[in-house]
């Protein structure tokens, strides 16, 4: 069936010029990663992050493709942009004015809150550039080798320079993608940087096993287990409820209208991969700010914090469930479905129109919202476990395989939805694949 799929993408020469079009895109962006912000002394860097990897360094580099660990021109990656959307997403919920031009404006407003965030990809770049810079300047290697060859102005204003420039490249690189290509570019180049650090992984994991440090059955237990994690989270990420929705029959004219049966699909993990980010952010500083200091205290509260530790783990479960409730509550709008389907003379089967079914539905998102946050932090927090436990690459971690399984989901979606409209069977023969929404 996979074969079939294939041979009609290359019958299709529009969806072909689209694939090549994104690959090349993406190639462009690993090319990016190794070249070097001048002024580093890269080894002393790299035997830095060798130190720091389970540190918000580890995190940000993950991300960037390894781009941070180079301080390469797109070091950064594309989490600033990321940073500036969900910052405009929640000023959106408490600006009067924003909310119009998102609601109201239609694509004229949306294009000015793109812009926006556009600008405060810029200024969040500057002021990363600037800490990175003053970090690089006090940063040594284990060995006493200072990073920067070269401290001073001169460095700081060239390493801001250089990095927001290969942000906003970074950030034209995804919409192009996303505009020439197949799926979210954005999201293709976070997969992209995750995906690229898969073979050191795997050879790490061999060089264990043939060193004698791993069993071979630890790894065949490792591999069955990662089938069974990457098939909960194929599950849960396409589970929804459906709540169903009955529209009335009105008189239009001389013809009956309405009395159409439908649904309201509510997604079991409504705030995608954002909470286990936000929380292991929050988590990771202690430890980032340890690497900067001697002080004794905060040593001892980065100790405490330390990924697999205990309380690190309590932390950062609580943080996810918050974070899930949190984030639902911005980018789900109850009040505004309800009204919505009362305008359109729909309603929920024995449920009153207007405030009862926003309470409805409200009821319905908070359980299923509590059963995706225990989903999300099983899988974030068993790969901590097993990297405690059975000395696993951190290449494993539970935010990247979430990911990476549902911008997957998502590229396949979008390659089968292209197909099925030429009239072509789908990627997957009979199966359909639900890309994310």
């Amino acid at each position: 069936m996979a074969l079939t799929g294939a041979q009609n993408i290359a019958k299709l020469p529009e969806l072909k010029k689209k694939l090549l079009w994104t690959f090349a895109l993406l190639a462009v962006y690993r090319v990016g990663i190794y070249i070097p912000v001048p002024g580093v002394d890269r080894l002393a860097l790299f035997d830095f992050f060798e130190q720091a990897k389970n540190t918000l360094f580890g995190l940000f580099d993950m991300f960037s493709g390894g781009g941070l660990r180079n301080i390469s021109i797109l070091a950064l990656g594309i989490m600033p942009y990321i940073s500036a959307s969900i910052i405009i997403q929640l000023l959106t919920v408490v600006s009067p004015d924003l909310k119009r031009l998102s609601k109201e404006e239609g694509a004229e407003g949306r294009k000015k809150i793109t812009q926006y965030t556009r600008y405060g990809t810029v200024l969040i770049t500057l002021i990363q550039g600037f800490g990175i810079a003053i970090g690089l300047e006090q940063m040594h290697s284990p060995t006493g080798a200072p990073v920067v060859m070269l401290a001073g102005w001169s460095f700081r204003l060239m390493t801001m320079l250089t990095l927001t420039t290969g942000t906003v490249f970074l950030m034209w690189l995804g919409e192009q993608m996303t505009e020439k290509g197949v799926g979210n570019g954005i999201s293709l180049i976070i997969f992209a940087g995750i995906v690229a650090g898969l073979p050191t992984a795997l050879s790490n994991t061999f060089r264990l096993v043939s060193t004698g440090e791993m069993s071979i059955f630890v790894l065949l237990f490792l591999a069955v287990l990662m089938v069974g994690v990457l098939g909960v989270i194929v599950f849960c990420e396409r589970g929804q409820r459906r709540v169903p929705i009955q529209y009335a029959k009105r008189m239009m004219g001389r013809r009956m209208m309405g009395g159409q049966s439908s649904h309201l699909p509510l997604r079991l993990n409504t705030a995608g991969v954002i909470p286990p980010i936000f929380a292991s952010s929050l988590l990771m500083f202690p430890a980032t700010l340890a690497n900067f200091s001697s002080v004794e205290w905060l040593q001892q509260i980065s100790s405490a914090f330390h990924p697999g530790a205990i309380l690190y783990n309590v932390f950062f479960i609580a943080l996810i469930v918050f974070f899930c409730y949190f984030y639902t509550a911005i980018i789900f709008d109850p009040k505004g479905i309800a009204d919505n389907l009362r305008k359109q003379g729909g309603f929920i089967p024995g449920i009153r129109p207007g405030q009862k079914t926003k309470d409805y539905i409200d009821k319905v998102l908070t359980r299923i919202t509590l059963w995706g946050s225990i989903y999300i932090s099983v899988v974030c927090v068993l790969p901590m476990f097993m990297i405690q436990h059975f000395n696993v690459p951190f290449y494993f971690g539970g935010t990247s395989l979430l990911i990476v399984v549902g911008v997957a989901m998502d590229f396949m979606g979008k390659i089968e939805s292209y197909l099925i409209s030429r009239q072509y069977e789908g990627l997957m023969g009979k199966t359909r694949v639900k890309g994310r929404r």
